[in-house]
């Protein structure tokens, strides 16, 4: 299912001059605070209405005011998760999730709340009243009743903003399976790079009302000057790999992807397992021999595809370890001192420390690798 969009609004002193395509599964609009990204998500799903331009859905439109079209937002068949889960306190869950049927004519109807109630494992909360659960509860309560509703798509604004990382931990893996199950493309609103890489198809960067960048989350996040100064840290490469075995012994997973081959902090996937893995630019060393007694277990043989700098001290390499490509953040001093240009083999440092669950723990499609 494709999304279009390219509008025009006036928000006060903010102008939003937007315009992208995305058929991703879940495509992210991601950005810093004040960019826009809300505006946006509020422009798809109805709340607002567009002084110009046009918004589809597979070629449904939504909003084209050359056309004088605007569909209300009770007939976009939009189902909206908010930063807060705005759950009706006076109703149990399982009646808040049978809330959004009543709106929906029945021919329309495709959403199985058992099948639901499965997906986001809240079969033991169906009598309790919202009052009486979790931060993460909550949220997977309304992520449920959006999906009652039987939509085309669903629009979820910063859905984990409000909550502690251990809510965050918690509901992540739900947020997963949504997108890998259902058919139901999704539009992510966030600020966090790593909810991002985690688990976005594809991104759509925002900055000052405009789309600075879109395209695949692997694209993306490589380009380390289109993200937030204060979020650059976290940029790199994101693999999809393959479990091939489990180190028990040490804790260790062997995952591998062409002829790389990566030792990672055990993970909690059967080997077949399609994984994806962020690699931020910041963990990755440059060698120009392979080294020999070290204590980092992943080095990774490639070549050099680009060297950025820029007015700063900063360089950001790209190796092509195979196809897979690597970021790398340097000096220039170093760029300058180990001969470093496009073409030369080097080896990509990379310890097994610097992987944590937020960059580890996502599925790919799919699921295992037949």
């Amino acid at each position: 299912m494709t999304l279009s969009v390219d509008i025009r609004h006036q928000l006060g002193a903010f102008e939003l001059d937007a315009a992208f395509e995305s058929n991703g599964r879940l495509t992210a609009l991601f950005g810093p605070s004040g960019s826009g990204k809300t505006s946006l998500v509020n422009l798809i799903g109805g709340l607002i209405r567009p002084d110009r331009g046009r918004i589809a859905v597979d070629g449904r439109v939504l909003a084209d005011t050359a056309a004088r079209t605007f569909l209300p937002k009770h007939k976009r068949r939009i189902g909206y998760v908010f930063q807060d889960a705005r759950l009706f306190p006076h109703m149990t869950v399982g009646q808040n999730l049978r809330y959004g049927r009543f709106f929906r004519p029945r021919q329309e109807r495709y959403a199985d709340l058992d099948a639901v109630v499965e997906l986001l494992g809240i079969g033991g909360l169906l009598d309790r009243r919202p009052n009486l659960l979790s931060g993460g509860e909550k949220q997977r309560v309304a992520i449920g009743r959006a999906l009652i509703a039987s939509p085309q798509l669903i629009l979820m604004d910063e859905p984990l903003a409000s909550l502690d990382e251990a809510r965050k931990a918690e509901i992540m893996p739900y947020i997963e399976r949504l997108r890998d199950e259902t058919k139901i493309p999704i539009v992510y609103v966030s600020h966090s790079i790593s909810e991002v890489a985690r688990l976005a198809s594809d991104i759509v960067v925002l900055a000052d009302g405009k789309v600075t960048a879109s395209g695949s989350t692997r694209e993306i996040m490589q380009r380390l000057d289109l993200l937030p100064e204060e979020e650059r840290a976290e940029g790199g490469a994101v693999l999809e790999l393959e479990i091939k075995a489990h180190d028990d012994a040490f804790g260790l997973s062997i995952l591998r992807s062409g002829e790389s081959e990566w030792r990672l902090p055990r993970m909690d996937a059967p080997a077949g397992s399609l994984v994806r893995v962020r690699v931020r630019a910041r963990d990755v060393m440059i060698a120009t021999e392979r080294p020999h007694g070290l204590s980092a277990m992943n080095i990774l043989a490639g070549k050099i595809s680009e060297i950025t700098t820029d007015d700063g001290t900063e360089a950001r390499v790209k190796i092509d370890c195979g196809g897979d490509i690597l970021v790398s953040r340097v000096t220039r001093h170093s760029v300058r001192a180990l001969g470093l240009e496009t073409g030369k083999s080097v080896f990509a440092v990379v310890k097994a420390v610097t992987f944590d669950k937020a960059n580890t723990a996502s599925r790919v499609e799919g699921g295992t690798k037949r």
